[in-house]
């Protein structure tokens, strides 16, 4: 897959009013049905990241914001690499995340309701190969879980 052009905007207004046109507005259906809802609320925690490691989320992050279109184009992408969610607290796989990857290192996760309806949690660039390696070292998600 070919990803979208980056989009630059002036201000985080701009943004998040792009975020709202594009997503919350109506479900988003991936390329195998399952119709993703958007909240507002998802803006702070996908396009803001830590100043410090492991604090609040308090800085704008302009390349996470830049690929804004590339949450669609990757859940919409057949051919993406798709693998079953860590949960952090419990230590373990969750068959209810589904974590997408695109173009090598940009990931998007959705949290499903039920076998067809989910929601959107996050997007980013894994920045780090150790990353990247954590969720390809991960069980393959499929529909039928």
């Amino acid at each position: 897959m070919a990803e979208p052009p980056l989009v630059r905007y002036s201000t985080i207004g701009e943004y998040h009013n792009h975020f709202k046109r594009v997503y919350c507005r109506a479900p988003l259906a991936t390329f195998d049905c399952i119709e993703v809802r958007f909240r507002t609320k998802s803006f702070g925690h996908c396009f803001y990241e830590s100043s410090q490691r492991n604090l609040v989320k308090d800085k704008f992050s302009t390349r996470r914001a830049e690929r804004i279109d590339w949450i669609k184009a990757a859940l919409q992408d057949p051919k993406s690499e798709l693998y079953c969610g860590w949960d952090r607290k419990k230590k373990k796989y969750d068959k209810t995340r589904r974590v997408t990857v695109i173009s090598g290192n940009y990931v998007v996760v959705i949290r499903l309701i039920d076998t067809h309806k989910a929601e959107f949690v996050t997007a980013y660039v894994a920045d780090s190969a150790s990353t990247i390696a954590r969720i390809r070292n991960g069980p393959k998600w499929y529909s039928g879980q």
